[in-house]
């Protein structure tokens, strides 16, 4: 019997005039960007609609931002009688995945993504961190070239395993032009360095991950009415107290998609609903595997269509 995986993108998939449409069209997607005005205090809905780009892409706005917009789509999903076997999202969107599941309540986690966001951003000063996509590299070798960079130059680790052939790496700016300059010995065809405002997922982010532990603390964690497959462990997690502490664990630890997608897939699943905005997600998915089918929801049409 075949199952169905929802997914929810990462930073990087947010895009000005996300959600707009179901906005318009949907009482219950719309209720979701209002709710989350209100519990932050400012109007994020009108920094998704109209921009300026530059703002939307801080951190501290980019992480609240992509959850509201997945959530807003979610809930038109939801609206249409469609639901998972598993969740799963990359990075900020285990936070997506999370309200999914039931484990947080929206209100609860865009609190803490804006938290979140602000604790990565504070984390490490201007200019002193880096990440970097590798392209065409074996894990294995990667790993081993990032070792022998953080003993000469300066700490650099894998971040991300999105896919065969990409994985991005983090850490400080020495450590990841180490790698960037030597990734043909990691079997690399080329390096590209991200524009982003810190090392995520790298050790550099455990003073990030320390403030967000007192955070978490704070809020009410349910059991998951589906499993949820995390990021740190790359499998289903079902107790409360264990996902509030792999939250705290995944601000510094790699993001194995690659592996959370091949475990989803060896369970049976053969179908991922992408939600929320952009496909990246659909992308590194068909990359691991062909065969499974993968849909966007990313826009009101799509939500119409998807039964």
């Amino acid at each position: 019997m075949s199952k169905i995986a929802f997914v929810f993108p990462g930073q990087g998939a947010q895009a000005v005039g996300m959600g707009k449409d179901i906005y318009d069209a949907l009482p219950k997607s719309r209720a979701v960007f209002e709710k989350g005005d209100e519990v932050l205090g400012f109007p994020l809905s009108k920094l998704i609609f109209e921009g300026p780009d530059s703002e939307l892409k801080q951190t501290v706005n980019t992480q609240p931002a992509l959850l509201t917009a997945s959530v807003a789509y979610l809930e038109a999903l939801r609206e249409q009688g469609l639901k998972p076997d598993y969740v799963a999202g990359h990075s900020l969107g285990e936070y997506s995945a999370l309200v999914a599941a039931g484990v947080l309540s929206y209100e609860d986690a865009i609190t803490l993504v804006r938290l979140r966001g602000r604790f990565m951003e504070e984390a490490v000063p201007g200019g002193q961190g880096a990440m970097a996509a590798v392209l065409g590299a074996e894990r294995e070798a990667l790993a081993a070239l990032c070792q022998a960079v953080s003993e000469e130059s300066g700490v650099v680790e894998l971040a991300n395993v999105n896919c065969p052939g990409q994985i991005v790496v983090s850490g400080s700016q020495e450590g990841v032009n180490g790698v960037v300059q030597r990734v043909k010995e990691a079997g690399g065809k080329r390096a590209i360095p991200l524009e982003v405002s810190g090392p995520f997922h790298s050790s550099m982010m455990r003073v990030a991950a320390d403030r967000l532990a007192e955070e978490l603390k704070k809020v009410t964690f349910n059991t998951p009415n589906v499993p949820v497959i995390v990021n740190v462990t790359a499998s289903p997690v079902t107790d409360p107290e264990e996902i509030r502490e792999l939250l705290v664990r995944q601000v510094y630890s790699p993001v194995l998609w690659q592996d959370s997608i091949e475990w989803l897939i060896a369970d049976g699943v053969d179908t991922f609903v992408e939600i929320g905005s952009g496909s990246v997600l659909a992308g590194l998915i068909r990359k691991i595997d062909k065969t499974v089918k993968v849909i966007n929801i990313n826009t009101l049409e799509s939500v119409q269509t998807v039964l």
